[in-house]
């Protein structure tokens, strides 16, 4: 049984963590883990509830030093939480908050925990290297969030394989910010492990607003990393702050334009690198899209087209992973990204793609925010026909429809618009099918 140190052999004294001006350094962490590990009740699953990113990583990482699983959902909607409980038996609440977010259960506070300078002598724990330390769920963006389970040693290895690119970019380990969820396995790889395990340094916060943006980066020695998602992205390039440098930007959850690549290159004047991958596969490959339309697999992880279907292979994987998306392959490390197969839809024998028409609609002038979706047939109904719900103040269905046509084939031009205030994405800027079934609820009952 191959054992991995549970944290790095990384300088001690080295600066970690940065909230409200104040630094702590990697020995406080380190003393922090392995304080709460030790304290700690008995149990074989938790779950993680933390909302600061420094006491979610303090207990990610003494639940591994216990052997205790970690569930992660990816909404900490009570109603989802409870879903997850349901399906979880015997899960212990962990928070660094005072309310307990499932009165259900039974929880413990782990930031009441104060750190034990004794530990400092304590030996490193040893981790067996397919030791189950995570449950992940997906987003739920094409229908039920389904758990997956992650080894601590594989997670390690797809760090390193992701630092090796992300860091080459930037040209040193960064101190990392990021706006993406915790709990999802994009902010959990890149905001979390990534500083953890490959000597970066982390914010504890996670900022929404630009100007919230801006003064995390402000905290953080250079250079710097920020981790965000396409859809906030464009939100912080429209707020047109003035931003400390930034050394690279990593994006990922929804395609990434080459224009707004572009447009964040020039703006904020430094490189874009968007990550491939998913709950399920974890990071797979990066691209800089601006630059180049292939995608470059990282270390360690190659593709193979199976009969119909394209699987990535390597030994970040207990097995390996088929992949969710269209793709055309290059080589073993090489690919085109054509698109998600749950995208792809069909109208009147034509075949086009969600994210496409997607893009479209959102990159019309005056449109803030859209989305497309495909109801289910009505009775009597020959095709299906799409809607759409729009953002768009100063805009009506004609001058919407008018713009659609320049762009798309007039089959998928939608038969009903609607006009909302707002679009209710998630933190990872996505909208989840529910969610979408919902507005059709609300807004169209016939159609739901």
């Amino acid at each position: 049984m191959t054992l991995i140190p549970l944290l790095p052999a990384i300088d001690r004294t080295a600066p970690f963590a940065f909230h409200d001006g104040a630094s702590i350094d990697r020995a406080t962490f380190y003393r922090q883990v392995l304080t709460l590990a030790a304290a700690l009740p008995e149990r074989e699953r938790v779950l993680n509830m933390c909302t600061d990113r420094y006491w979610f990583a303090v207990t990610l990482f003494a639940a591994i030093a216990r052997g205790m699983l970690t569930v992660l959902p990816n909404s900490a909607a009570p109603e989802h939480i409870a879903a997850v409980a349901a399906v979880q038996p015997g899960l212990l609440v962990l928070v660094d908050q005072p309310q307990n977010p499932l009165e259900a259960l039974s929880y413990f506070r782990v930031d009441s925990v104060p750190a034990d300078p004794a530990m400092d002598a304590a030996a490193m724990p040893q981790i067996p290297f397919d030791q189950r330390v995570a449950c992940m769920y997906t987003s739920g963006s094409t229908g039920a969030p389904m758990p997956h389970f992650k080894t601590f040693g594989r997670l390690q290895l797809a760090i390193l394989a992701g630092a090796e690119r992300v860091w080459g970019v930037a040209g040193a380990a960064c101190s990392v910010v990021g706006t993406v969820p915790i709990r999802h396995m994009y902010g959990l790889e890149s905001s979390v492990l990534l500083p953890i395990l490959a000597g970066g340094q982390m914010s504890t916060r996670i900022p929404f607003f630009p100007a919230d943006i801006a003064s995390a980066l402000a905290e953080l020695p250079a250079p710097r990393l920020l981790v965000i998602t396409p859809f906030h992205l464009r939100k912080l390039l429209e707020a047109d702050i003035a931003l400390p440098d930034i050394a690279v930007v990593l994006s990922a959850t929804a395609p990434l334009s080459a224009e707004l690549a572009a447009q964040t290159r020039r703006q904020l004047g430094c490189p874009v690198l968007e990550i491939y991958g998913s709950t399920e596969t974890g990071q797979v490959a990066t691209r800089q899209p601006d630059l180049e339309s292939d995608w470059q697999t990282l270390q360690g992880i190659t593709l193979e087209q199976r009969e119909d279907e394209v699987w990535a292979v390597g030994e970040v994987y207990e097995t390996p992973q088929m992949l969710n998306d269209t793709v055309e392959l290059y080589g073993p490390c090489a690919f085109r990204l054509l698109d998600r197969k749950a995208n792809m839809i069909n109208v009147a024998g034509k075949r086009s793609s969600l994210s496409f028409l997607n893009a479209a609609l959102t990159g019309l002038p005056g449109v803030v925010d859209g989305v497309f979706c495909l109801p289910e047939r009505l009775e009597g109904e020959e095709v299906e026909r799409l809607v759409a719900f729009v953002v768009a103040p100063a805009l009506d269905r004609s001058t919407i429809l008018a713009g659609l046509r320049l762009h798309v084939d007039s089959v998928f031009l939608p038969r009903h618009i609607v006009f909302v205030d707002a679009l209710p994405r998630d933190g990872n800027g996505k909208i989840l099918a529910r969610t979408l079934q919902a507005l059709l609820a609300q807004h169209l009952p016939g159609r739901s």
